[in-house]
């Protein structure tokens, strides 16, 4: 392979990936590549990356604590924080226990091959998120993939699939269309053929349910020995991290097989304080969800006539993730070049991240924004259509 020519190809496609210099804290207005831009790219739904709350508890544990864990769980790394957050995480999910990982995507990569391997079945929603096609892939177990949301080819396959041990992955908001997952019907399909329900919930977790408890709490389920919740704590919650909360025998084995969990290093316990302030604050923060769901709104309500006259379209979402669809990779490219001209940055999504096609603005919103944020992204769109 010729890495020049496979790099000059992307190019020539726009499908070149470019990483962008942030010069300042996270947070609604951010200096990106040495200019101050109002940023809707970041997954900071709640506006806790910057709080000074957490940054005060940060502080506060790195005094207590130190800076760094030393070793892994199993291996003196495992210090009483990590114990405590644990706990809480599980406690606020309503689940028996709760096992942390470092990210997200380690976390995926280690609970879907300790629970499928040779011989086992695994399902997966097509649009699942990056870190779990990875983890299909790692399993070893025979996979088959069903259309997006269509519960119906599903259930052909597990009916199709008696394997001893069958497991169904999806999103629970899904990453790139902010579209939520029917998890009352998936969780009775994985009741009826004897399967596991792994939801991804990166996206909602701190966002959606009473609380912030999760998605899952927004369709009144908790985690059982049947459904397992991962949630990341790098998003809504503010901080770094992940965790995967169930039945205590369903984590107990975890905690014994999820290589991702056992063969790292843990986190700095210092993240651990910050993360428990931020459980504080996503408990009683009904305020900044209630002002996000307004932004939403307006937002859409600002979009829809755009999209009618111009052939764009808004995906329909009622999360913090609203996609713009524009359709070819340069045209996406445009867009996103014409808003930051104008001081904003939506970034744009490009194949394989989504289907050829459908290269969109994946505009993310925060409770930070104000309504003079959404208002200005707005009017650039309204422009740049003209």
């Amino acid at each position: 392979m010729n890495l020049g020519d496979e790099l000059a190809t992307l190019a020539d496609e726009n499908l070149l990936r470019r990483r962008r210099v942030a010069g300042s804290p996270c947070g609604p207005e951010m200096v990106i590549d040495g200019r101050t831009l109002i940023s809707f790219a970041s997954n900071d739904y709640l506006g806790l990356a910057a709080d000074p709350q957490l940054i005060e508890a940060a502080a506060e544990g790195a005094r207590h604590w130190g800076v760094g864990a030393g070793a892994s769980h199993f291996l003196g790394g495992h210090f009483a924080p990590h114990q405590q957050l644990e706990e809480r995480l599980a406690a606020f999910v309503g689940a028996e226990r709760a096992l942390l990982f470092s990210t997200g995507y380690m976390a995926n990569l280690g609970i879907v091959p300790a629970l499928a391997g040779r011989g086992d079945v695994i399902f997966a929603d097509k649009l699942n998120h990056a870190s779990l096609i990875d983890a299909v892939r790692l399993a070893l177990a025979f996979s088959h993939r069903y259309p997006h949301l269509d519960l119906a080819v599903l259930e052909g396959q597990l009916t199709a699939n008696r394997a001893k041990q069958r497991l169904i992955l999806t999103d629970a908001v899904f990453s790139m269309d902010g579209d939520i997952a029917p998890l009352p019907q998936l969780l009775a399909l994985a009741e009826r053929y004897d399967a596991w329900l792994l939801l991804d919930d990166a996206h909602g977790f701190g966002v959606l349910g009473p609380q912030g408890r999760g998605t899952a709490a927004q369709f009144g389920l908790t985690p059982t020995k049947r459904l397992l919740v991962m949630g990341t704590l790098g998003k809504a919650a503010g901080v770094a991290g992940a965790f995967v909360a169930g039945d205590a025998e369903v984590i107990d084995w975890l905690e014994q097989k999820a290589r991702t969990a056992i063969y790292t290093t843990a986190a700095p316990p210092l993240l651990t304080f910050a993360l428990l302030e931020s459980l504080k604050l996503i408990e009683a923060g009904d305020e900044r969800r209630e002002h996000l769901q307004a932004l939403i709104a307006r937002l859409r309500a600002g979009l829809q006539p755009i999209c009618a006259r111009h052939g764009w379209r808004l995906a329909p979402s009622t999360t913090a993730i609203q996609p713009l669809v524009i359709g070819g990779n340069p045209e996406a490219l445009g867009v996103a070049d014409a808003l930051m001209a104008r001081g904003i940055w939506a970034p744009a999504i490009r194949p394989p991240t989504v289907p050829a096609g459908q290269a969109r603005l994946r505009i993310s919103l925060s409770a930070a924004h104000s309504e003079a944020h959404v208002d200005r992204l707005v009017d650039a769109l309204v422009e740049i259509a003209a």
